[in-house]
């Protein structure tokens, strides 16, 4: 049994629709950002970092979604959202790495930008750069991704999961889906699915 601990609005969506992509046995623990449960000592004790995603497996404690979701797919092998071969492998964690460590954290700089500035100024400034590079990571992923209905071809695989992310970080960001065809479509198919499109409805009340 594992154990998922999330908050509505944050990039714990990807691994939640993993987690029922696979059908995977979990129970959910939702975290209230705005009551500070992600800083008590019993979360920070799951979580040093306060933050979500977390999930607690039979063998210890995975945080950072790239980790989680690689996790949920390897131990759910029959369901196929891990990609075969070395190089697709490659492939798929080069693309989770870049929404991690790129996409994200441009994101981040509209709403946290005090992680990287104390000076009011120079946090205005990071912000006012954020759709900018929103769209500049949203044109690579459209022209070097999404090769069929998914993000590798016709497989649905881990970083599609992932991907469910973007439309809200464009969103936010005030950068139009409408302007990257191929993520609209994207969207679209992952809110068709049966167990992806539960989860986001779930997140967006």
């Amino acid at each position: 049994m594992l154990t998922f601990y999330y908050a509505k609005g944050t990039s714990a969506l990807a691994a939640h629709i993993l987690l029922e992509e696979v059908g995977a046995r979990h129970d959910l623990v939702e975290v209230s950002l705005a009551e500070g449960a992600h800083k008590t000592e019993a979360f920070l004790r799951l979580n040093p970092k306060a933050r979500v995603p977390v999930l607690v497996t039979p063998e210890g404690v995975i945080t950072e979604n790239p980790a989680i979701l690689t996790y949920i797919a390897a131990t759910h092998p029959d369901a196929g959202m891990l990609p075969e071969g070395a190089f697709a492998r490659a492939e798929a964690d080069a693309l989770n790495a870049y929404l991690c460590a790129t996409m994200h954290v441009a994101f981040a700089h509209k709403f946290r930008a005090a992680r990287w500035a104390d000076d009011a100024a120079a946090q205005a400034a990071m912000a006012t750069k954020v759709a900018d590079n929103l769209a500049d990571c949203a044109a690579l992923i459209e022209a070097q991704y999404l090769r069929g209905p998914w993000a590798l071809g016709d497989q649905f695989t881990i970083c599609d999961a992932y991907l469910a992310l973007v439309p809200g970080w464009l969103s936010k960001a005030g950068v139009s889906l409408e302007a990257y065809p191929k993520l609209a479509a994207h969207w679209a198919g992952l809110q068709a699915r049966p167990a992806a499109g539960r989860v986001i409805a779930a997140h967006q009340t």
